[in-house]
């Protein structure tokens, strides 16, 4: 089946990840166009306001680019495992003049009908979904609008559900990948299926064109995607130290440094799951983090912040994959043509 990519002119099958909290910029995604991939803006954590003067910006350069949007799926957290948490990390926060004791329980949907009323009134060419299925009457309307709708899924049962929906192609997402699971049910941490196993998987249970993502660091990992019925491939971690991302100082640093080898799929930072390198928080908090998104996502964002600015890389989340050893800090058209020869 021929991609819904195609009529967008790529010239290379590689997509630049969607990467919440700053990575993702506008010179990146227009960067990742120039090569002649495509990039994503991350809507996640942004207001509509904000992403719309993003979409502007790489928009005025006539680049075709996709946008990514955080589907509201809540995991509501117990209020007195919330509270403990922020008695349990407050030794952490205190030092920044962080107060985690007093934090509110805030479980809010991202200013998710704001950013969909945007994106159904100036129309993107490519949107992707994460963390939950739109009403298939939103997939709809993207398509009437001429937009190529991208569901995010982590299993072969989530894209059934995907498939019913409507969705033009699936981004079929393993655990090696970097940042937040897009598992629709959080609770579970997914089990680690290597890519290419996922692909077959999937392939077997719709005929949706795939889009496979997940610890692709090198061109031979790449070409087994792409051999395994994968239309094309999406990158983040690969781009974390590219020079046109945003990713802070401190998360660049650490990916470049080599005694950091291990990653881990931990709550901590944020309350769902998410691979990232293991520093103090992870190793003191992964294993009493309660389940809660964004209740926790919330409570750990001034501290995180705090500690970015302070260049302290053992409080903060550095969301990495499994192939994070072969980050490079080189332009972004560099490292995707790299990853396809």
């Amino acid at each position: 089946m021929a991609s819904s990519l195609t009529a967008l002119g790529l010239d290379i099958p590689v997509l630049a990840a969607p990467m919440a909290g700053g990575p993702s910029t506008p010179a990146l995604v227009m960067a990742a166009a120039r090569a002649g991939g495509l990039g994503f803006l991350a809507g996640g954590y942004k207001t509509a306001a904000a992403l719309a003067g993003q979409i502007t910006e790489v928009r005025s350069t006539g680049v075709p680019f996709g946008v990514n949007l955080f589907v509201p799926n809540p995991v509501p957290v117990d209020p007195e495992a919330f509270h403990r948490y922020a008695r349990e990390i407050a030794p952490d926060a205190e030092p920044y003049g962080v107060d985690v004791l007093g934090a509110a329980i805030v479980e809010d949907d991202d200013h998710w009908q704001d950013k969909l009323d945007l994106l159904l009134s100036t129309p993107v060419p490519v949107v992707s979904f994460t963390f939950g299925i739109p009403a298939s009457t939103v997939i709809a309307a993207l398509r009437t609008a001429g937009t190529v709708v991208v569901q995010t899924v982590t299993s072969p049962q989530e894209a059934r559900q995907a498939s019913e929906a409507g969705a033009d192609m699936l981004a079929v997402q393993s655990s090696a990948a970097g940042g937040h699971s897009a598992t629709l049910t959080p609770g579970r941490i997914p089990p680690p299926t290597p890519l290419t196993d996922l692909l077959r998987q999937v392939r077997h249970a719709v005929p949706t064109p795939l889009i496979a993502a997940g610890g692709l660091a090198t061109p031979d990992a790449v070409a087994a995607a792409l051999q395994t019925d994968a239309t094309a491939v999406m990158v983040g971690t690969a781009l974390l130290r590219a020079e046109e991302a945003g990713t802070s100082h401190p998360h660049k640093k650490a990916l470049a440094d080599p005694s950091r080898r291990t990653t881990t799929v931990t709550r901590a930072f944020t309350g769902r799951p998410a691979r990232s390198l293991t520093n103090t928080f992870t190793d003191h908090h992964t294993a009493t983090a309660p389940p809660g998104y964004p209740a926790v996502h919330h409570l750990t964002s001034p501290l995180r912040k705090a500690a970015t600015a302070a260049g302290d890389p053992e409080l903060i989340n550095l969301w990495a994959g499994t192939g994070h050893r072969r980050t490079t800090a080189e332009p972004t058209a560099r490292i995707l043509r790299r990853l396809t020869s």
